[in-house]
Order: structure tokens, then C-alpha cells, then sequence
């Protein structure tokens, strides 16, 4: 059995763990509510730019060879963006991710396709680096808030890579925000753009186009990938702070359990402790009574 004092540096350990856990969990929740505030603003502007995409494509006839519209018969070589966070302790959120992508580089080589990775955060980075993967690109360091200019290298890298040939589909794996206590890995098809199912134009409304709807759509083509990247950063992060929140107020709680049963320990080893040493002395006393 351990010793009062080795117990009581253990308590001592344990009450600072959860101090620094409570804070880490705090300076979550506030980060948290506006990662959250932030994806929920630019979700309207997503929907929207879609509705209006879905409604060009349905309008125009144009050819759509050489642009980020053409589908390509024979997939051989598969992009794919994989958003993580740049620090850890966030639950298993991490650890859901690099698992979907492996599983989804995994599926690509089964049907012999080539994949090429770019990375957005230090955790992805790391796992597909010591995995051997091809990494094109990576970003790192984007901090808690990032605008859209802050992502757009990736984005550059991705439309001019299938513009070029050099992949025939490009995807994102990131973690999709659904609520606070729920964040699911997420894959999407970012290239080539394809409409929503039945997309149709609006009733009632005629817009005209300048100078035509073929040179708005090849225009908004490319900001429409770009905010669809954005909008994926902007999940992950609103995930990652959610995420990191509740792990932290369970390693908080966690500590306070083990807080309590080392202090019951303790009393229990104090008082046989006592116990021996009251006994110790009434033998002792004893032992004199008889001499």
C-alpha cells in the first residue's frame, strides 16, 4: 500500500491536472461559439452560390470539355484534401479522420486509381507523411479564424491540377459540424462540379446575363470550389473546438473521480496508520505493566 505522503503528491497532481483541464475546456467553449457562429453565417452563402450554379448548369448547353465541369470517362488519378486539426486533444476526433482517409486511399488503389494528397493542418500532414503517401501541398498554422484568402493556395492547387490533367476527380475529408457532441467525418466530391438532382430554374424569374450565362458559369466555377473548401475549414475547426471542449470537461470530470477515491485512500491508509500506532503503544504500555 502506498504511503500517506506518495498519496498526497498523487491528490496535489491530480487537483492541478484538472485545473489546467477546466481552463483548457473554457478557453474551448469560447473559441467554440465563434467557430460556430462562423459556419453558420457562411452556410446561407454556400447554399445559395449552389442553388445559383445548380440553376446556370441547368440553363446553359455549352460545352463543357476543358473547364471544371467535364467528366472524364477514365478516372486514373484522385486529389483529395484532407482537413485536420494542428493540435491534438481533441478526442477521437483526429483519429476518425486519418481513418477515413485511409480507408478512402485504400478504395482509390483498389480500383487502381493513383491518389495525391493535399494537406490542411499539422495532425493530417504528420499521419500521411509517415504513411508514404504522395503529398502534394500543405498548409498549417491557419489559426482559429481563417479567411478565405488563407486557403486559397490549396484551392489554386486543386482546380489548376484538374484543369492541367494531372487528377481526374478531387475530393475533401474533413470533419462535418453537427452539433456540439456531434462531429462526423466527411467526404465530398469537390471536381468536377455537378448540379444538384433535378436542378431546374426558378419559376417567376428571368435573369439576363452579362455578357452571357456560358462566361458567368466558367467565372463562378472556380469560386464555387474555392468556398466549398472554405466551408470545409470552417466545419472542421467549429468541430475541432467542440470536440476538444468535451473531452476536456471529461478529462476534468474524470480527475475530480480520481480526486475523490485517492482522498478516501488516504483517509483509510491515516487511519490504519493510527490504528497500528495506537496499537503499537498499547502493547508497549502493556508489555511495561507486566515487566
Amino acid at each position: 500500500m502506498p504511503s500517506t505522503r506518495e498519496i498526497r503528491r498523487r491528490i496535489r497532481s491530480v487537483r492541478n491536472l484538472a485545473q489546467i483541464t477546466r481552463a483548457m475546456e473554457m478557453v474551448s467553449a469560447s473559441k467554440m461559439r465563434r467557430a460556430q457562429r462562423n459556419v453558420l453565417a457562411t452556410r446561407p452563402y454556400a447554399d445559395r452560390l449552389r442553388d445559383v450554379m445548380s440553376s446556370l448548369m441547368a440553363r446553359t448547353s455549352g460545352a463543357r470539355k476543358g473547364t471544371l465541369l467535364e467528366i472524364r470517362p477514365e478516372v486514373k488519378t484522385v486529389g483529395v484534401i484532407v482537413i485536420t486539426p494542428d493540435r491534438g486533444l481533441a478526442g477521437s476526433l483526429v483519429a476518425n479522420i486519418l481513418r477515413r482517409t485511409a480507408r478512402f486511399v485504400l478504395d482509390e488503389r483498389e480500383k487502381g486509381r493513383q491518389v495525391k494528397v493535399l494537406a490542411i493542418g499539422k495532425k493530417g500532414r504528420d499521419f500521411l507523411s509517415r504513411s508514404g503517401q504522395d503529398l502534394l501541398a500543405e498548409v498549417t498554422k491557419l489559426g482559429d479564424y481563417p479567411k478565405l484568402a488563407d486557403v486559397l493556395g490549396v484551392s489554386t492547387n486543386v482546380i489548376e491540377g484538374f484543369l492541367k490533367g494531372e487528377f481526374d476527380e478531387a475530393y475533401i475529408i474533413y470533419s462535418q459540424f453537427v452539433n456540439t457532441l456531434v462531429q462526423r467525418p466527411a467526404v465530398r466530391r469537390i471536381l468536377p462540379v455537378e448540379a444538384e438532382q433535378n436542378a431546374t430554374p426558378a419559376k417567376g424569374s428571368d435573369f439576363n446575363y452579362e455578357p452571357d450565362q456560358d462566361v458567368v458559369l466558367n467565372d463562378l466555377l472556380p469560386r464555387f470550389a474555392e468556398v466549398q473548401i472554405y466551408q470545409a475549414v470552417l466545419e472542421s475547426i467549429a468541430s475541432e473546438h467542440s470536440a476538444r471542449m468535451v473531452a476536456m470537461r471529461n478529462a476534468t470530470d474524470n480527475a475530480k473521480d480520481l480526486r475523490r477515491e485517492l482522498t478516501l485512500t488516504y483517509n483509510k491508509t491515516r487511519q490504519a496508520n493510527i490504528t497500528k500506532e495506537v496499537s503499537e503503544i498499547a502493547s508497549g504500555a502493556a508489555a511495561l505493566a507486566d515487566s
